[in-house]
């Protein structure tokens, strides 16, 4: 039977834990942080990092360690690291958790990352609905203030921080790392174009670095317990653990904590207890809304980013959806599309117009206008919008239909005119 393995939640899953600064500091908190800023150097510690091979928990999986070691350095500016706490993904709901019921981990690890980045102003952009969440946050930013926790020379060492919680405006869009930082800086939120990338030019044309909450939350078990012990908790070159949100048909939705390249389908038959109605499993959206669907066939795959990119799907944010065998996929997709039909920030002409027709085609076809054929019509269009934007925001929304009806297709032919 599958246990959680608890690093991220090992505060959370003390059925007293609160979350306050009192109980965090009972519990060993920031002494990891006073022993980086007062014993170590920047460069040292992100060399632990880089070892200990973390990778960003935001969807891309892309190393954090080498993220920070492209930003420039001797620029003359100021560095900033931007916390992308967005979490737009449909699906998606493990970053909240966090920041609601242990937010001095985070807390912690954002001032270890900007010690690491040599930043003295970090942002914490958080999804504008998550109202308790921005109130916690900026309640204990206020108490680690008083405490002398922030501000100048924290904790009697030679670094300073100040820490700006930014509410998002509610766009999906803005969880790509250069449209947050657009909207951050006041403006619309759209992509830029790169290069350059914001570790050369991002908030204020400054030097930046775009990480989740999730990832930043690891620093203070990475720092403390050594590059090895977290390379020990998961699969190879996928280190650590992982928070995993499942929803949808599942008995117990919710938050779980995993390591790394765990079977999938035993994390939803042991932790989430199997389908809420007792029926069969369909199908499984394993990273999010955008990311390919897996039939009921395929779950049998360990969950890291290594694993699903090699059966064309991805672990994405890793919010699981189950889907038991009453739902209608081609309803289903109609429902996906339209929501990136919406969300698209209408930059580019394949994203914004496509998108339009993906979902127009899909509706029209399921209300019985058009024959078959028209399946077809509707994969060439999302083909068409893949690879063909200035962010992953295009393929986010076709690789959902090219998929759905790759491994559903008598589905959707049911729907057509005969």
């Amino acid at each position: 039977m599958l246990q959680e393995t608890l690093v991220l939640f090992k505060n959370i899953r003390q059925p007293a834990y609160k979350g306050s600064l009192e109980e965090y500091e009972n519990n060993g908190g920031y002494q990891t942080c006073k022993k980086v800023l007062k014993e170590m150097q920047p460069a040292a510690a992100l060399e632990k990092i880089m070892k200990s091979g973390l990778r960003g928990r935001g969807g891309a999986g892309f190393p954090t360690g080498m993220k920070w070691s492209f930003m420039a350095k001797n620029t003359g500016k100021p560095s900033y690291l931007v916390c992308n706490a967005d979490e737009g993904e449909p699906g998606t709901f493990k970053d909240r958790e966090i920041m609601l019921k242990d937010p001095h981990l985070f807390l912690e690890g954002m001032i270890l990352g900007c010690f690491v980045v040599g930043c003295n102003q970090g942002y914490i952009y958080v999804r504008g609905e998550y109202f308790e969440a921005i109130e916690t946050l900026e309640r204990e930013i206020k108490r680690l203030e008083e405490k002398k926790y922030l501000g100048e020379k924290i904790f009697g060492s030679p670094f300073g921080l100040k820490l700006i919680v930014h509410p998002g405006a509610g766009a999906y869009i803005c969880g790509e790392e250069t449209a947050l930082l657009d909207s951050l800086e006041g403006k619309r939120g759209l992509p830029r174009v790169k290069p350059p990338f914001p570790a050369v030019s991002g908030f204020n044309e400054s030097p930046t670095s775009v990480n989740n909450v999730e990832t930043l939350s690891n620093l203070p078990f990475i720092l403390n317990a050594g590059p090895e012990a977290f390379c020990a908790l998961g699969s190879p070159n996928n280190a650590g653990t992982h928070i995993v949100g499942l929803s949808g048909h599942v008995k117990n939705p919710g938050a779980y904590e995993v390591k790394m390249g765990e079977n999938l389908k035993t994390i939803i038959e042991d932790l989430g207890g199997g389908t809420s109605s007792g029926k069969k499993i369909k199908a499984v959206i394993p990273g999010g809304s955008s990311s390919p669907i897996l039939t009921a066939q395929e779950i049998d795959v360990a969950y890291d980013f290594d694993s699903l990119a090699k059966i064309g799907t991805m672990m994405g944010s890793a919010g699981v959806i189950i889907l038991d065998e009453t739902v209608s996929i081609p309803k289903l997709l109609l429902r996906v599309i339209s929501f990136y039909a919406h969300e698209s920030c209408g930059q580019c002409t394949p994203c914004r117009e496509g998108m339009n027709w993906l979902r127009i085609n899909l509706r029209e076809l399921l209300e019985g206008k058009h024959p078959s054929s028209w399946i077809d019509q509707i994969v060439r269009i999302a083909k068409n919008i893949m690879g063909n934007t200035l962010c992953p925001f295009g393929d986010a929304g076709a690789m959902p239909v090219i998929s759905y009806i790759q491994k559903f297709r008598p589905e959707f032919e049911a729907f057509c005119k005969k």
